[in-house]
């Protein structure tokens, strides 16, 4: 519709400078500077019934696992590193793409138009996977249960199913429908494993009419969650979104969710977002190849009582940086 998903996995290539900005408010009058201590938060085992992130600063480290703020309660990692016991911990999973190099590994289950496969087209070594039978989703969901069994056993707390919106690159082969399919297969797997599930993206699932997970098709709106109809259809647990701010999102994935993660690419649609108050109270700006390599640079913090003044803290980075210097002396209307 608008927008690729911006990712990058462990083993990418790294050719950006790292950005990341931590909001632990966005720009919110009420909200409190100390967040959720991770060093007090525990990591269920897999035995344990999922739960949602605790609220608290986040940080997305898809180009490689490093060390993050001690204030960070929340990170998302790549399914082949390892969770950060400290904190609260979400297992990257490509769930409706190929990953580079594995086009073999997923012979039969690969959108086809004619004889070729369909690529993602701003990831052309991503190939998107045919959900449009039931027959195929449940071979699709056979195949992802190993590496959601890793991700239980390495003790992740949850999963983001990433390209839920891969039927917006497939020239109407798929549909929001057959997707949603899927990912209800997926929810179900994931929260048999302990293991809590993000919406990733797809704007467009939170006002269709879906059945619950593990739910059949005829069934009625889903009254879970104790009976919330804001979050009738399928059973995710929060949302990881990309750019929320930029394309005006923030506030649908926000009256389904409690806890919404957001991850702004754009310095200036970031700034402008947070000046109007519309991000969700964790939000990060990054740069676009999520470049690891060492701690973020920055961090943005409404601090209790300022007036909604900007604080930002470096945590490395040459002092004369203008986005440094732009943070710095942001004001909060």
């Amino acid at each position: 519709m608008r927008r690729y998903s911006r990712r990058r996995r462990a083993g990418a290539a790294l050719v950006a400078l790292a950005l990341a900005v931590t909001l632990t408010g966005a720009c919110s009058a009420t909200a409190s500077d100390s967040g959720v201590n991770a060093r007090e938060t525990p990591t269920p085992s897999r035995a344990d019934a999922p739960t949602p992130p605790p609220p608290g600063a986040f940080d997305y480290q898809l180009g490689g696992a490093y060390a993050p703020p001690d204030d960070v309660a929340i990170v998302v990692r790549d399914s082949t590193a390892s969770p950060l016991a400290t904190a609260y911990s979400v297992c990257y999973v490509n769930a409706f793409q190929t990953q580079p190099g594995e086009q073999d590994a997923w012979e039969g289950l690969i959108l086809l138009d004619g004889r070729e496969p369909v690529a993602d087209p701003a990831w052309p070594d991503e190939l998107l996977l045919d959900t449009s039978s039931a027959q195929l989703r449940t071979a699709i969901a056979e195949r992802l249960q190993t590496p959601l069994e890793h991700c239980a056993d390495a003790g992740f707390d949850a999963v983001e199913f990433d390209n839920l919106d891969s039927y917006e690159r497939s020239s109407g082969a798929l549909t929001l429908e057959d997707n949603a399919a899927l990912a209800a297969e997926l929810i179900e797997r994931a929260h048999g494993l302990g293991l809590a599930a993000a919406q990733k993206n797809a704007a467009e699932l939170l006002a269709a009419h879906l059945p619950s997970s593990g739910s059949s098709a005829s069934a009625g709106p889903d009254t879970a969650h104790g009976g919330d109809e804001r979050r009738a259809g399928l059973d995710f647990d929060f949302a990881i979104v990309e750019e929320c701010g930029a394309f005006d999102e923030c506030d649908a994935f926000m009256a389904h969710y409690e806890i919404v993660l957001d991850i702004e690419y754009d310095a200036t649609a970031f700034d402008d977002a947070c000046e109007d108050g519309s991000l969700p109270a964790a939000a990060i700006l990054r740069d676009l190849d999520l470049v690891a390599g060492g701690e973020p640079r920055l961090r943005l913090r409404t601090l209790p009582g300022s007036a909604r003044d900007g604080h930002v803290e470096s945590f490395g980075g040459h002092p004369e940086d203008p986005a440094v210097l732009r943070l710095h002396s942001a004001r909060r209307p």
